[in-house]
């Protein structure tokens, strides 16, 4: 896979290396295809995370993988005020190694269904997706976020190209989806750049797109 050149600038103690994205690339996808065989028409999407996660736990089981632990549903605190308040909750949550112990230090994965022809679906991987890292909600002071799109209907063209225009009509230009290798696993991957807040601080996004297109009726079942 190849990713952007020249690292963002951010709080060192979030950077990760190419290797360790890579690997949670890797979980996604292959997770995400794990999970497709369990998928029926109209699930939404907290179920299909759930599949998904609890693919990705089984296949870093099976890899061995020990330096990482992957969360679910993590909630963003703000503990300025004296009255704590939750931000929001993230899909998934990644922590290798040297990320633990700070709970402000993951890599997170914002989960979002899309679809072609479904304009509302594909503005809220926007709106309700890219918008919580843009604005700091989730990964402040982060080098990377993820963005995973659950892909419900084909092709796919189309809607990265108008979640694209959406994006760059928002962000600028920078926040663009540059086609990168994708892994064998995903329709498509992306990567983008977002100024986070009032700070500047540059966050990079990774997009990828997978088939979670439902599985057609069995033939036998329509007859009946």
């Amino acid at each position: 896979m190849q990713l952007l050149p020249d690292a963002p600038i951010g709080h060192p103690s979030f950077e990760l290396s190419e290797d360790e994205i890579d690997t949670v690339v890797d979980l996604l996808c292959r997770g995400a295809a794990a999970a497709h065989t369990f998928l029926t028409a109209g699930m939404l999407e907290v179920p299909i995370t759930l599949h998904v996660k609890k693919a990705i736990r089984h296949l870093k089981k099976d890899l061995g993988l020990t330096n990482l632990e992957i969360g679910g549903e993590f909630e963003l605190l703000n503990l300025s005020n004296d009255d704590p308040e939750v931000l929001g909750r993230i899909d998934i949550t990644v922590k290798f190694l040297q990320q633990f112990g700070d709970e402000d230090n993951y890599l997170g994965v914002e989960c979002k269904r899309v679809s072609h022809g479904d304009s509302t679906l594909n503005q809220r991987y926007v709106t309700q997706g890219v918008h919580r890292f843009a604005s700091g909600q989730y990964g402040a002071g982060h080098h990377w976020g993820m963005m995973l799109g659950y892909v419900l209907k084909l092709p796919t063209a189309q809607l990265v190209a108008g979640i694209d225009e959406r994006i760059r009509r928002t962000y600028g230009e920078d926040a663009r989806l540059d086609l990168i290798d994708a892994h064998a696993s995903a329709l498509s991957m992306h990567g983008g750049e977002l100024i986070q807040g009032k700070q500047g601080h540059i966050i990079r996004l990774v997009h990828i797109f997978v088939d979670m297109t439902p599985a057609a009726p069995d033939a036998d079942n329509q007859a009946i």
